[in-house]
């Protein structure tokens, strides 16, 4: 499991933005950034800081991956045919974690790396532990029938803060979810805008 180096809503300040639309965020009284600096006027950022604010807030976004994380899962999608946005986008979107947390199953997405590494998750009947291991279109997640009743489920699933999108199929009785399709930007429910293309850019000159 990778070590958390940030609180979740330290990020939302230091992007300015609440990017997991969450109620508590503090950007939701005050906008601006962490620390003693944080009021101070900002600068219109030069290109390379908009691409690299956008990559920064992508990868904050899942759980605040690593940098060679993210970059693996960007070499990923460079490598495959097509939109290397669009790819780069579908492939976080296909991780365990990610799937969990966007079917409602957890409130956020450090604690559904959590619930996956705790052993709560089967995928088609078999326990994965793995947060980042790799849904394909037409597996069955599920949550471990011992399992089903911790409280932080059941906030969840009650929660109205947030919808299941249509590339899932979830049934929150019987705790299980498909994976219907890999989506794509247009189809991921982020309540702030991402910018996919700018971080192609970024990583194109550096």
């Amino acid at each position: 499991m990778t070590k958390r180096t940030s609180a979740k809503y330290k990020i939302d300040r230091r992007m300015g933005e609440n990017i997991w639309g969450r109620a508590k965020s503090p950007v939701n009284k005050r906008e601006y950034g962490p620390g003693q600096h944080g009021q101070r006027r900002k600068n219109k950022l030069s290109d390379f800081g908009t691409q690299l604010r956008a990559k920064q807030k992508l990868k904050g976004y899942y759980g605040d991956l690593t940098e060679k994380q993210f970059r693996k899962i960007y070499g990923e999608a460079e490598r495959v045919r097509g939109d290397t946005g669009e790819m780069l986008i579908g492939l976080l979107e296909r991780r365990l974690d990610a799937v969990v947390y966007r079917a409602k199953l957890v409130p956020t997405i450090f604690a559904a790396r959590q619930f996956v590494n705790h052993g709560h998750v089967q995928v088609n009947g078999v326990r994965v532990n793995i947060a980042s291991y790799r849904v394909k279109e037409g597996d069955v997640i599920s949550v471990r029938e011992k399992s089903r009743q911790l409280a932080i489920i059941l906030e969840a699933v009650q929660s109205s803060e947030r919808d299941v999108p249509d590339y899932l199929e979830v049934d929150h009785n019987k705790m299980v979810v498909t994976f219907v399709r890999t989506p794509g930007l247009g189809d991921v429910p982020y309540p702030v805008v991402m910018e996919p293309n700018l971080v192609v850019e970024y990583y194109a000159k550096n």
